[in-house]
């Protein structure tokens, strides 16, 4: 039987606050004593590491690319709730892992995971944290496996019924309860201010914890959000599909889906998106920061015979088509379209539209074909509908106790459309009193050039709204622009502003700073 973990939280709270524990190894390996009374915990390993360690390599329960950063001294605790035999016969638990810092800042963050999770990743806070994650801040950071044990896009635990529950919502909300307690237990006190940040399925579970659970964190940052994985993926074919109809056949008669567009074709649309687009935020610089600029492949098709440097009749009728998004018999929209973007023809992390029927979970796109209203009604099965976080807009409780929330999204982002956020961000500011009274709690930013979650040839995917939101919550500063950064264009800064709003150029001063950019609608 399951115990909800917030019927003990008073009394344990109350009781650490009569310690005040020395972080340190020897009070890491005290918590191996912890309990909480009903419920069925296993703290597995304590490890408490000297300053100086690095975070493990990229790869399940590694760190990626931070990995060469140097850490404070913390004590890591791996652990279980519930293990048990699922109805499928199959072992399951709801894996966790905290790290807490000696130079703890009073801060707890839960950092969101990806994919369909399944490990347990290391307890970081990289995300939206610019280049300096959570842990090194001194935040104790928490992070679990919602449930499971899989690799890659392996769904078969949907099949179960409480393991499919803890991954589309039940998990996340358990972890939270239950590291706040250790963090308490931990350093004799409980955190100050709780936050959540996450990217993809993690941007997912940062929407479930504003409307799920609403009192549990003070601020939530919120990356392109997994919310309905079962109408993106019906978004992604479609894109696949208009391409693959004029794209030249092999020998079988299947598409060359990769020669719909030549690379010659790609830079012609990449180029036409700049010489549309990129001068209406009062710049070329590389970035189409106005996303208002709408892009037309007409005007790209050649005058004569076709030609390298300019596009046929039915290339163009097909991004057209593609990037509109799917309807269905009715003329309704099934899924947003994708905006043109300089980074649609990406070959770096998951490929651009561009580069024709490649699929972010599963084989190519190949079919020619798409029967858009079975698509559409077999994406409303009830396991795809428990994961969805499209539908809920009222969030009152959250943000009448003072819960700020980020959302972020890359433009040029292959996999989930940065138009559907926008499009939930608008039905949240309609139903939450208008953009006069959202604008207290809430912020969207759009991020030109990158891709799903970070990276691009072109882009600034590097800003702290971490620290963003950290402000706003505890400082009443609000966010209405935040500065980026990026690899892509060292020395190169520009304000990230807030939706509507985009980066301006002032007309003055050095293209390459920030401060001469201004946030205009």
């Amino acid at each position: 039987m399951r115990v909800e973990l917030s019927a003990f939280a008073v009394l344990l709270l109350a009781c650490a606050a009569t310690a005040q524990p020395t972080p340190g190894a020897a009070a890491c390996t005290s918590l191996k004593a912890f309990k909480v009374p009903g419920v069925a915990l296993e703290i597995t390993k304590l490890d408490w590491r000297a300053a100086g360690s690095t975070p493990p390599p990229a790869g399940p329960g590694g760190a990626g690319p931070a990995s060469a950063l140097k850490l404070p001294a913390y004590c890591r605790v791996d652990g279980a709730i519930d293990r048990r035999t699922g109805g499928d016969g199959k072992p399951y638990a709801i894996g966790f892992a905290i790290t807490l810092p000696d130079n703890w800042n009073g801060r707890f963050l839960q950092q969101g995971g990806g994919g369909l999770n399944g490990n347990v990743a290391f307890p970081l806070g990289a995300a939206a944290a610019g280049a300096t994650p959570a842990l090194l801040r001194g935040f104790a950071v928490v992070t679990t496996d919602t449930g499971h044990a899989g690799t890659g896009f392996d769904s078969s635990f949907m099949r179960e019924q409480q393991s499919a529950l803890d991954f589309a919502y039940q998990a996340v909300g358990r972890v939270a309860s239950l590291a706040k307690l250790i963090v308490a237990q931990y350093y004799g006190r409980p955190a100050a201010h709780s936050y959540f940040a996450g990217c993809s399925t993690g941007g997912r579970e940062g929407m479930l914890m504003t409307e799920r659970y609403p009192t549990y964190f003070d601020g939530v940052v919120v990356g392109a959000p997994a919310m309905r994985t079962n109408f993106s993926g019906i978004g992604d074919e479609w894109v696949a599909v208009a391409l693959n109809q004029i794209a030249p056949k092999d020998a079988n008669g299947r598409p060359v889906t990769r020669q719909a567009l030549s690379d010659s074709d790609k830079k012609t649309v990449i180029d036409g998106i700049l010489n549309q687009c990129d001068a209406a935020d009062g710049a070329k610089d590389g970035l189409v920061f106005n996303t208002k600029c709408r892009f037309d492949p007409k005007l790209l098709v050649c005058k004569g015979p076709k030609v390298d440097g300019c596009l046929s009749a039915e290339q163009a009728a097909a991004l057209e088509k593609g990037f509109g998004g799917p309807k269905d018999s009715k003329g309704r929209q099934v899924y947003p379209g994708f905006p043109f973007d300089t980074g649609i023809a990406a070959t770096q992390g998951i490929p651009g539209h561009l580069n024709g029927g490649l699929n972010p979970v599963g084989p190519p796109f190949t079919a020619t074909g798409m029967d858009v209203d079975a698509r559409a009604e077999a994406a409303l099965n009830p396991n795809a509908m428990l994961t969805m976080t499209s539908g809920w807009t009222d969030l009152n409780t959250f943000s009448n106790r003072g819960g700020k929330l980020l959302f972020y999204h890359g433009v040029s982002d292959p996999w989930f459309s940065a138009n559907d956020t926008i499009d939930y961000y608008e039905r949240m500011t309609a139903a939450n009193g208008g953009a006069s009274q959202v604008k207290n709690w809430s912020r969207l930013y759009l991020v030109p050039g990158m891709g799903h979650c970070g990276g691009g040839a072109a882009t600034l995917d590097t800003f702290d709204l971490l620290g963003a939101v950290v402000d706003w919550v505890e400082k009443g500063s609000a966010p209405d622009n935040v500065i980026a950064t990026g690899r892509a264009f060292p020395g190169r800064s520009r304000p990230m502003c807030a939706y509507p709003q985009h980066a301006h150029y002032k007309g003055s001063g050095d293209v390459e700073t920030g401060n001469n950019f201004e946030c205009r609608e």
